[in-house]
């Protein structure tokens, strides 16, 4: 019995480190920033290379470096997760903190071999992360940033468990925000219960229909959390480049609460 009790406490003051800001000359990074991207059935390889393509070239943005090298800290800290049945580390926790830094970290995701999955299992792989990569930190960080992408809604666990592990990692001081992509014909409808699930899963014991919506409602209703969070929504994959560059460079940027654009709609948490 103590030893799971020792456990949980060592556990506790783990993630207890998630958010906490820096005292006096100790290295630390403005953000700390998971980067987790769907690779369920419905990313095929050429969506694949879309995301990280998308992604990289973020890193290679002139205003995307500004923003990571003009911080408090002019570091970040970055790895990559790709979900589906389960969470995979693509990129381990990687230090940026130059140009040449972030045109490497670039070069390392378009060379990532391809990863495939079936099913998007988006609270198991928050929950991977909880004790996983956030776990792992090798530095103190300002703030914790999870940055979410995927074209639909968790259908390995009925609704509720993804907001369970978001207020998990809420209540750490992290934050999530989303990406979530729309796919014209295919989610750009409504989701909701009647979405395509995992075998075994018990649709019975289903609550009752009342997530049938959109897309980015989904994401706002149960992803997003956390000071300052919000969605980036993407139309399309060939849509995602420009949606990540947006997002990452709010996510990197000193604000906390992303200004309103006219041009895309960023949606922010209340």
């Amino acid at each position: 019995m103590w030893i799971r009790t020792l456990a949980a406490l060592i556990t506790l003051v783990a993630m207890a480190s998630l958010a906490v800001n820096v005292r006096g000359d100790e290295p630390a990074a403005d953000t700390a920033l998971v980067i987790a991207v769907d690779v369920s059935q419905s990313v095929d390889a050429a969506r694949y290379k879309i995301q990280m393509d998308g992604i990289a070239s973020a890193f290679e943005d002139p205003g995307v470096i500004a923003a990571i090298t003009g911080g408090t800290q002019a570091q970040i800290l970055i790895t990559l997760v790709t979900w589906s049945d389960t969470a995979e580390t693509a990129l381990p926790w990687t230090l940026i903190r130059s140009q040449s830094d972030a045109l490497s970290v670039a070069a390392v995701i378009r060379a990532l071999p391809s990863r495939t999955g079936e099913f998007t299992c988006m609270a198991r792989m928050l929950r991977a992360l909880q004790s996983g990569a956030l776990l792992q930190i090798p530095m103190k960080a300002n703030r914790v940033v999870i940055d979410v992408s995927g074209d639909g809604i968790d259908n390995c666990d009925d609704t509720p468990a993804t907001g369970i592990e978001r207020d998990q990692i809420v209540a750490e001081g992290g934050t999530i925000n989303g990406l979530p992509i729309i796919l014209a014909g295919e989610n750009d409808q409504i989701v909701g219960s009647g979405a395509y699930r995992k075998p075994g899963y018990d649709i019975n014991s289903l609550s009752p229909d009342k997530d049938t919506t959109t897309l980015d409602t989904w994401y706002r209703t149960h992803v997003i959390g956390g000071r300052g969070a919000f969605i980036m929504p993407a139309k399309g994959y060939e849509d995602f480049g420009r949606a990540f560059r947006q997002k990452f460079v709010t996510e990197v940027s000193a604000y906390t609460v992303p200004p309103p654009r006219k041009s895309h709609k960023i949606v922010a948490n209340q």
